[in-house]
């Protein structure tokens, strides 16, 4: 081994830093996440800058938030999720599955800020030039503000930085940035942490904003150590089934805003489509006239999404019968299942049950348990319930129905896709009548509302 380097130990999922490998890691307690790295003792806590003077604290009034601030990406979906636009000096980590669409995102975004006449770089280190010309066409036209580097060395990427001063980076991405200083290949827990801090740096100090790509393990989460989550201001997950047309981008972590809001894309030739009424999306080729199928009310942040519950319950041909949940946690579905053979009186012990949200779409807003437990019961007496009827309340284990938050907004969103009946708890009774032109149902069970339903059917 070289003079100067010696051999540790890091933590794939949190960082630790250890002499020796253990098979338990002590700062997250998982098993067998060690790898063996060669650093150089040297480049450990270095700056990117000695500062010639000692700073001075400033209190809150002397410091002035202009409407500079934030400055609008031109796509309404991911300004939702970024919290109202792009924070100036903001550190923004996209991550999603391989060919899910975050390249196409965000070189739709570079389009539409260089149309603002905004000094944009795309850094990408995955891509030539040729390939990122070939996607950009099938974008659209783009402006001479936009402007392209193939490059994974971090110290020219540093000193072109510095020297330019953009207002906006894209790195695409982090597992391939390496710094000649750290002797570990790229995409190391080594690499990783040190890039991101000197991307990090580089933000705060010039005032960039800065867009990282980041690959994604097999569970879903961002590959590397779990510190680069920590140190970044916003995380956002681009979400959605490979081969679907729809994309979900969601935020885990915001700095600058909520983390509830979600932005609904679709992905055609010309690159990611806004779907600015996912609900409306959602709901496209519904069954009519079909038993086991109830539309249901979520909430996505500020914005409340209809979506189609569906259930298959049949005669078992098992000792133990089957249950089955796509898109809605499953021990939850056994839980409601539970509640309808005590409270209502369905005989669901011998059933297999299948469930599903229609569309690919994961919820697991309490809400969504009235309409599960409507349409498992639609699917077990074989009742058609009617197709311009919405249900949503939280189902407790008592049987009874729980209020929900904005029940208004619902209720005005089913008014809104032509939705003539609502079932919702009775304790939304003084917020949902503040909404005309649409008939309430309150129940304050679930067998209320199963009653209502065996006595239109």
């Amino acid at each position: 081994m070289a003079k100067g380097k010696k051999t540790v130990y890091f933590c794939q999922n949190c960082g630790y830093e250890s002499a020796k490998w253990m098979g338990q890691c002590p700062g997250c307690r998982e098993w067998n996440t060690f790898v063996e790295e060669t650093v150089s003792p040297f480049s450990l806590g270095k700056t990117v800058k000695k500062n010639t003077e000692i700073p001075k604290p400033v209190g809150l009034e002397e410091i002035s938030l202009t409407e500079d601030s934030r400055k609008s990406s031109r796509i309404e979906e991911l300004d939702r999720v970024l919290g109202g636009g792009i924070v100036q000096g903001s550190l923004v980590l996209v991550g999603g599955d391989p060919g899910i669409g975050k390249s196409t995102l965000l070189l739709q975004m570079c389009r539409h800020l260089a149309d603002q006449k905004v000094e944009v770089l795309y850094i990408s280190g995955e891509e030539s030039l040729r390939q990122i010309k070939m996607r950009a066409m099938r974008i659209g036209n783009f402006d001479g503000h936009l402007k392209l580097l193939c490059e994974t060395n971090l110290g020219n990427i540093r000193e072109l930085i510095e020297r330019k001063k953009p207002e906006v980076v894209i790195i695409d991405s982090i597992q391939t940035m390496y710094d000649e200083e750290i002797s570990s290949a790229p995409g190391s827990v080594s690499q990783v942490r040190e890039s991101t801090n000197v991307l990090m740096q580089l933000a705060k100090g010039l005032g960039v904003t800065i867009f990282i790509v980041g690959h994604v393990t097999k569970e879903g989460n961002v590959a590397g150590p779990r510190v680069l989550e920590h140190m970044v201001d916003t995380v956002l997950y681009f979400e959605g089934e490979r081969h679907a047309t729809y994309r979900i981008l969601r935020a885990v972590k915001n700095r600058f805003g909520s983390t509830n809001e979600i932005g609904v894309f679709e992905m055609r030739n010309d690159g990611l489509q806004e779907v600015k009424n996912p609900s409306e999306f959602l709901l496209e080729g519904k069954p009519e006239g079909s038993s086991g199928s109830v539309v249901a009310c979520s909430m996505e942040g500020t914005r409340p999404i209809l979506i189609e519950v569906q259930a298959l319950v049949c005669q078992s041909n098992l000792g133990i019968p089957r249950r089955t949940a796509a898109g809605i946690d499953f021990n939850r579905v056994n839980l409601l299942m539970a509640v309808l053979e005590k409270r209502a009186g369905l005989h669901l012990g011998v059933c297999d049950a299948y469930v599903n949200i229609a569309g690919g779409i994961k919820m697991n807003e309490p809400a969504v348990d009235l309409g599960i437990c409507l349409a498992i019961a639609s699917s077990y007496r074989d009742w058609v319930i009617d197709d311009r009827l919405l249900a949503f309340g939280e189902v407790g284990l008592s049987g009874e129905v729980r209020a929900v938050s904005m029940a208004e907004q619902r209720v005005q969103e089913a008014k809104k896709l032509g939705f003539e009946k609502v079932i919702l708890p009775r304790v939304c009774q003084k917020f949902a009548d503040k909404v005309k032109g649409i008939e309430k149902i309150y129940v304050g069970t679930v067998k209320e509302a199963i009653g209502y339903i065996a006595g239109r059917s």
